[in-house]
């Protein structure tokens, strides 16, 4: 794997967290207007609600989606959470995502 992306909450930064949600909205949607895209999206702990039915920024999910990105969701962050219904991508283990983590060339936790 070349690229992996590491989005581990809703928001962007700390802060206002209406401030980031924007900014998170704003990152994905560029991600997936960018030349070259990540191979995968990790999402772990509260960064699984994005991938939920009513995540404001389900556009630009399944944008990246149609474009290819695997959407890879953490299974116990789901279960914590009780995201029962992933609008996109895939629940996967902490195995997988650390053999992902592992075996990409660069990988950026935002």
């Amino acid at each position: 794997m070349e690229q992996l992306v590491i989005i581990n909450a809703e928001t962007l930064g700390r802060g206002d967290d209406s401030l980031g949600a924007q900014l998170m909205g704003s990152y994905l949607r560029t991600l997936y207007a960018s030349e070259q895209k990540p191979d995968a999206i990790v999402f772990y702990n509260a960064g699984v609600k994005l991938l939920a039915a009513g995540s404001p920024v389900l556009d630009a999910i399944d944008m990246l989606a149609r474009a290819g990105v695997d959407l890879v969701a953490c299974g116990t962050c789901v279960s914590f959470y009780k995201v029962n219904d992933l609008h996109a991508g895939r629940v996967s283990t902490m195995k997988e995502i650390v053999g992902m983590m592992a075996s990409a060339r660069t990988a950026i936790t935002v």
